[in-house]
C-alpha cells in the first residue's frame, strides 16, 4: 500500500472521528431532547403542544428558550417574616372570599405576583414571569394564569362566584412553593400550612362550624372558602 493511499485512509478516519465526536456536542447545544423537556415540564410540555396546534417541534423549541433564559435564575428564599407575613395575608384573603369574591381574587393575584418579585422572579412584564415560573414550577404555574385571568373576568364582571372559588385553590399549590417555609427546607407545603393554623382557628371561631375547613392534599388544615348559598344569596 502507498504512502499516499494510507495518508488518504488516515485523513478519513479523523475526519469520520470528529464527526462522530461533534454529534453530541451538537445536540448539547441545541439543549434538552423532547423526552427530558417532556420530563421537565410534564403539564407545560403538554400545554406548549396544544398551543402549538400539536407541533412538538415548535413546542419544545419554545420550552427549550424558556430554559435557556430562566433556568439560570437565582431564586432568592424568603425570610422567615416575609413568610410569616405571607401566609397570614393569603389566609386572610381566604376569609375576604365569603364577602367579596372577585376582590379577594384580585388580591390573590397582586399577592402572588409581589411574592413572586420576592423570590426573585422577573418583575417587568406578566409573560416574562410566567415563563421563569414555568421553568422552575411546572406543574403549578398554571394556578398563576388562571388566577390572573380570572381577577381580569372578575373586574369586568364576568366570572361566576364558583369559578373565582376553584381558581383561587388551585393558585394556591404555587403559594405553597413560593411561601415555603425557609426553616423546613424541603418540607415546605407542610410548613405553610402549620403557619396558617391560627389563621385557620380564627376562622373556624367566626363560622362556628368545622365545615370552613378545607383538608388539603396531605391533611393540613386550610381556611376553606365557603361556597355560597344561591338560594339566599348569602354565604354558607
Amino acid at each position: 500500500m502507498s504512502t499516499g493511499v494510507i495518508i488518504i485512509l488516515v485523513v478519513v478516519a479523523v475526519l469520520i472521528l470528529a464527526l462522530v465526536a461533534a454529534r453530541p456536542l451538537a445536540a448539547g447545544r441545541r439543549g434538552p431532547g423532547g423526552r427530558d423537556l417532556r420530563r421537565h415540564f410534564g403539564p407545560e410540555y403538554e400545554r406548549a403542544v396544544a398551543q402549538h396546534d400539536g407541533d412538538t417541534k415548535a413546542a419544545e423549541k419554545d420550552l427549550g428558550e424558556r430554559l435557556r433564559l430562566h433556568q439560570g435564575l437565582e431564586v432568592r428564599p424568603l425570610t422567615t417574616e416575609a413568610h410569616t407575613q405571607y401566609v397570614a395575608a393569603w389566609a386572610g384573603i381566604q376569609e375576604k372570599f365569603v364577602d367579596s369574591p372577585a376582590h379577594a381574587v384580585a388580591d390573590a393575584d397582586r399577592l402572588l405576583v409581589r411574592l413572586a418579585r420576592d423570590r426573585g422572579f422577573p418583575d417587568d412584564e406578566h409573560d416574562a414571569r410566567v415563563a421563569a415560573l414555568s421553568v422552575h414550577h411546572p406543574h403549578q404555574v398554571d394556578g398563576f394564569r388562571q388566577i390572573h385571568a380570572a381577577a381580569r373576568r372578575a373586574s369586568e364582571g364576568q366570572a361566576g362566584t364558583e369559578e373565582l372559588r376553584e381558581t383561587l385553590v388551585r393558585a394556591r399549590a404555587l403559594f405553597e412553593e413560593l411561601a415555603a417555609d425557609p426553616t423546613a427546607a424541603g418540607n415546605g407545603r407542610r410548613a405553610v400550612g402549620a403557619g396558617s393554623r391560627a389563621a385557620t382557628t380564627a376562622d373556624e371561631s367566626a363560622a362556628g362550624s368545622a365545615d370552613r375547613v378545607e383538608t388539603g392534599r396531605r391533611g393540613t388544615p386550610w381556611a376553606g372558602l365557603r361556597r355560597r348559598d344561591t338560594s339566599r344569596g348569602s354565604a354558607s
